[in-house]
């Protein structure tokens, strides 16, 4: 039995790689120096991993999606290559789709789903067994914490918190109707809005620049800035306290 990894004769490996045990490394890859590739991790034809990356064993990266017969947003395609920066990490059995870039020293957490045409800014970080679905944009320095949902169409802003639970949604029609498809949106955080566990956001809305969501909230309406809200359905509360705001960190 052997023990040793697959790498294609058309990738390129950098200066001071390891590689782990029946790793996968296919055509077109380039690993930048020093990266750790765990065991069993698979990294799929064309994806650019710069300097000092890190994967897990059994991460998956570059995954093309599989359109179902009855998809609403997944779409068959061309993708470009997934593209990480330097030093970004990926947890154990995490994955990520083709098409996805992903900014320096971010980290997708063990069990963490990226889904494709996704962009995340540097230092964010994705948490253990998060989604993040297709179509959506995620800046810089956000923290998405365990088992947050984002649905497609999505967009974060930089400085964003997602407690865990929280699940945004992108169509009110709930699978029903033809209509459906024309009205497909996901939500909108604007800059260092938050939210807490276990809340609910509704299709389309936006949430304020520094804006809070109560933990176990239903958001029905779009939130003001610089507003906490709470309740089902969520309504105003108190503004945010001035030291909370990000521009007093």
């Amino acid at each position: 039995m052997t023990t040793t990894a697959y790498i294609d004769p058309a990738a390129h490996v950098g200066v001071g790689c390891t590689i782990g045990h029946f790793a996968v490394i296919e055509a077109g890859v380039r690993l930048g120096d020093g990266c750790e590739i765990g065991h069993h991790a698979v990294v799929h034809r064309g994806s650019v991993l710069g300097p000092g990356c890190r994967l897990a064993d059994h991460a998956i990266v570059g995954k093309l999606p599989v359109k179902a017969a009855l998809s609403a947003i997944t779409q068959e395609k061309p993708l470009p290559p997934v593209e990480l920066g330097e030093g970004v990490r990926v947890g154990a059995h995490a994955v990520i789709y083709a098409g996805t870039k992903i900014g320096a020293k971010a980290m997708v957490a063990d069990f963490a789903f990226v889904r494709e045409d996704v962009e995340i800014g540097e230092l964010t970080i994705v948490g253990k067994g998060v989604t993040v679905e297709n179509r959506c944009r995620i800046g810089a320095r956000c923290k998405l914490e365990t088992n947050a949902y984002i649905c497609a169409l999505s967009t974060i802003a930089d400085g964003c918190f997602i407690a865990p639970e929280v699940t945004f949604t992108n169509d009110n029609f709930v699978g029903r109707t033809k209509e459906r498809f024309q009205h497909h949106k996901g939500v909108t955080l604007r800059l260092g809005a938050r939210i807490g566990a276990n809340a609910t956001v509704l299709p389309g809305l936006e949430i304020g620049e520094d804006a809070l969501v109560a933990a176990g909230s239903v958001v029905t309406r779009d939130v003001p800035a610089r507003m906490i809200v709470r309740g089902c359905p969520a309504r105003p509360w108190m503004p945010v306290p001035k030291e909370q705001l990000l521009e007093n960190q």
